[in-house]
């Protein structure tokens, strides 16, 4: 069998571009989705065209407390051991500070910091020895971020979670890294308006937004260089250097 890499969030977005990645390189990979069955099929479709490892599918809702352990069964059920966990899924919400409710703040705290924590602590187990596990952090984490308070705050604790969970995995040969994207070029920021996309670029000293691409090699990096430990990679192509 190959190495094995189960990714949360894989069937979209910056978790199928790590994906794509990673099964062009070869690897066997498990992604979750939320609830878009059709365009996950689609995606597992895609990579199976690549003509690399085996592609599984689970849905599995970040938001759910039951998630971890429907998570925890499946791998338990096929005996799958992983050489590498990306916890990529994450939520966000723009309400307004003003009309921000407790209960979706709590959804998002649950969704970016708790799941993972609790997800990770239920499967380590499972993770080989010499395994990686990679966050998806943001620089909305070190960056103010104007639209949603709850993501940034989120994605700092992401990347505080990095570093101090250096030395409780130290027992289990596992390192921890993270991965801290700037504007990427997915499907979400394509429908951004023109204006909004031309202020983000003009903030960026490349000019321009990442490809997904070139962000899921990061991703690789992380996942097969064995002395990256306890950091937060940004990949942001120079934002706000003017």
């Amino acid at each position: 069998m190959n190495k094995l890499i189960l990714i949360t969030g894989g069937t979209k977005g910056i978790g199928k571009a790590v994906a794509s990645c990673l099964g062009r390189a070869g690897y066997d990979l498990i992604l979750t989705y939320a609830a878009d069955t059709d365009t996950a099929e689609s995606t597992r479709r895609e990579l199976m065209a690549l003509g690399g490892g085996e592609v599984f599918l689970l849905k599995a809702d970040i938001s759910r407390r039951e998630t971890i352990g429907l998570i925890a069964s499946f791998l338990e059920e096929k005996d799958f051991r992983l050489d590498g966990l990306v916890l990529n899924a994450g939520l966000t919400c723009r309400d307004p500070f003003e009309k921000l409710e407790l209960e979706d703040w709590e959804r998002v705290f649950f969704a970016n910091v708790h799941f993972p924590v609790f997800l990770l602590r239920q499967i380590i187990g499972r993770i080989k020895p010499g395994g990686s596990v990679v966050f998806t952090g943001s620089l909305m984490g070190i960056q103010p971020h104007s639209v949603s308070l709850a993501y940034g705050v989120t994605k700092s604790a992401v990347h505080a979670l990095v570093k101090n969970l250096v030395k409780f995995l130290v027992p289990y040969e596992l390192r921890v890294n993270a991965v801290a994207p700037g504007f990427v070029d997915t499907e979400w920021q394509k429908t951004k308006p023109a204006e909004i996309r031309r202020n983000i670029e003009n903030k960026v000293s490349l000019g321009r937004f990442c490809d997904p691409d070139e962000l899921a090699e990061v991703y690789k990096m992380l996942i097969e260089n064995r002395y990256f430990n306890g950091e937060v990679v940004v990949v942001d192509g120079g934002y706000s250097y003017k």
